[in-house]
């Protein structure tokens, strides 16, 4: 899906359309940058096929519904074509529905040639059972499990973790040749490109940064900044 094994995607949590064209126009020639990720948020705002349209990212999309594949099965195929007209070139999905759910959603976005990424632990605080949270201890390995039996290649992992990418790395590694991932929690949730490439070193890795960039007094030299730390893995 992208030119390079090692990069940055930014994620565009930004309010409006003339601040996601600033962004867009801002960071795409800046050697690194691999592709971006639009949200729910701007989506629910002013439609994703609108975006599209409005927008010429020159790289390519990666669509977050925070948090698609919770739905029932029935829905996936309805999900994934709204996502192929609107030329969405990954989709994001945490599958916390269960397996017939995950399954649904994987198939259905691969049947209209599109991209799986498959998460399982996010990044934040009291998510887990053992943290506080409401999911199984082990949920997050078993989505990634399904989603590596699938065909899935894409797996999205809390980059502000390093345990956890570790486990799931060994996980994943012992289930198909060249997983590659892409992590949030970079930036302003703690994470660092450097620690977490260096754990999976040796794999395609990208890095999802959103406001340490858009948020930035200048967003070019941040952008520039995080994708320098990431072609250093190259």
């Amino acid at each position: 899906m992208f030119e390079r094994e090692h990069g940055v995607i930014v994620a565009c949590d930004v309010d409006d359309l003339e601040k996601l064209k600033e962004l867009v126009e801002k960071t795409y020639e800046i050697e690194g940058i691999v592709g971006y990720k639009i949200g729910a948020n701007l989506a629910l705002q002013y439609g994703l096929k609108n975006i599209m349209e409005e927008i010429d990212f020159h790289l390519p999309v990666i669509y977050d519904h925070q948090k698609a594949g919770t739905d029932i099965p029935y829905i996936a195929e309805k999900f994934a074509m709204a996502c192929k007209k609107a030329n969405i070139k990954g989709v994001i999905i945490f599958p916390m529905a269960g397996r017939k759910s995950e399954e649904a959603f994987i198939e259905a976005i691969f049947k209209y040639e599109m991209i799986p990424m498959v998460g399982g632990e996010m990044t934040h605080e009291a998510y887990l059972a053992e943290d506080g949270g409401f999911l199984l201890d082990d949920a997050p390995g078993r989505m990634y499990e399904i989603a590596a039996k699938k065909g899935v290649e894409y797996f999205i992992l809390p980059g502000n973790k390093e345990e956890a990418l570790k486990k799931y790395h060994l996980l994943l590694t012992s289930l198909i040749n060249e997983p590659k991932y892409c992590m949030p929690g970079i930036g302003r949730q703690g994470g660092e490109i450097r620690k977490a490439f260096a754990v999976l070193r040796g794999y395609p890795c990208y890095a999802i940064v959103g406001s340490a960039i858009y948020k930035s007094e200048n967003i070019e030299e941040a952008a520039k900044r995080f994708a320098k730390e990431a072609m250093e893995f190259e």
